[in-house]
């Protein structure tokens, strides 16, 4: 039987990156798996075309996880089409990138409203479906810039190291209902956004990882076939790095 033969998984921001390789692993371990876009209603459509089989079902909806009136109708929406949900995946996120004193208001207020508030939307959505099941695997991703911080970084930073004191909240709120709640922090991770760095750019990065080599989308969504299985049933309430040793 496959790892997550009969469980139905919801992830936000799924259509590109780390999130695409997310969507594959697990609908390829036998989840049925619904994702959000905001954008490319094409390539979403495509994933659903490419991965759909008569083992598992996966699902597109056109969703904004920082609104939460959008975040309610998205869980009904996957309610009806999936019956419940056995996992949430909060991986929706952006960036702003500026040097505070450079900084608008606007950039800081959108990066913690996509990256946090969408945290704490899907999470209440959800909750309800958890506590009624008395069972549930949350898994936020955050990154090792909410860890370290970054320079040029701080509304990036301060939305991913909310999202760890989230979690680690949620994990003491909702253990006693065999509810777990896990974050997930990657280090500099090939995706379609870094294959635009330069070559001297991507040196100087892999030049501070002890294993020399920047990670693959593929690492990060294999930790949440970990997380979203129940090997990890004994796990809540952690912060797990994918960052190939940068912050030993």
């Amino acid at each position: 039987m496959s790892l997550l033969a009969n469980k139905n998984i919801l992830i936000t921001g799924g259509s590109r990156g780390i999130g695409k390789s997310i969507v594959e692993v697990l609908v390829k371990n036998g989840a049925n798996v619904g994702f959000t876009f905001t954008s490319s209603d094409l390539a979403a459509n495509n994933i659903c075309k490419e991965l759909n089989s008569k083992d598992a079902k996966c699902i597109a909806y056109k969703s904004d996880a920082s609104k939460f009136d959008q975040c309610e109708k998205l869980v009904n929406r996957f309610l009806d089409d999936f019956e419940t949900i056995d996992v949430l995946i909060n991986n929706a996120g952006i960036t702003k990138d500026n040097l505070l004193m450079r900084m608008s208001e606007e950039d800081f207020d959108k990066v913690i409203e996509v990256n946090l508030k969408s945290v704490f939307n899907m999470t209440k959505a959800c909750q309800r479906i958890f506590l009624k099941n008395r069972r549930g695997s949350i898994i936020n991703m955050s990154s090792v810039v909410g860890v370290k911080g970054n320079a040029g970084q701080s509304n990036y930073a301060a939305s991913k190291s909310g999202i760890i004191g989230f979690s680690k909240s949620i994990a003491q709120e909702l253990g006693s209902r065999n509810i777990r709640c896990n974050v997930i922090a990657p280090g500099f991770i090939k995706t379609e956004m870094t294959d635009n760095l330069s070559e001297s750019i991507i040196e100087g990065w892999t030049e501070n990882i002890p294993l020399k080599r920047p990670g693959e989308s593929s690492d990060v969504a294999n930790l949440c076939l970990f997380l979203a299985s129940d090997l990890s049933s004994y796990i809540t309430g952690q912060v797990i790095n994918v960052d190939g040793g940068l912050l030993t």
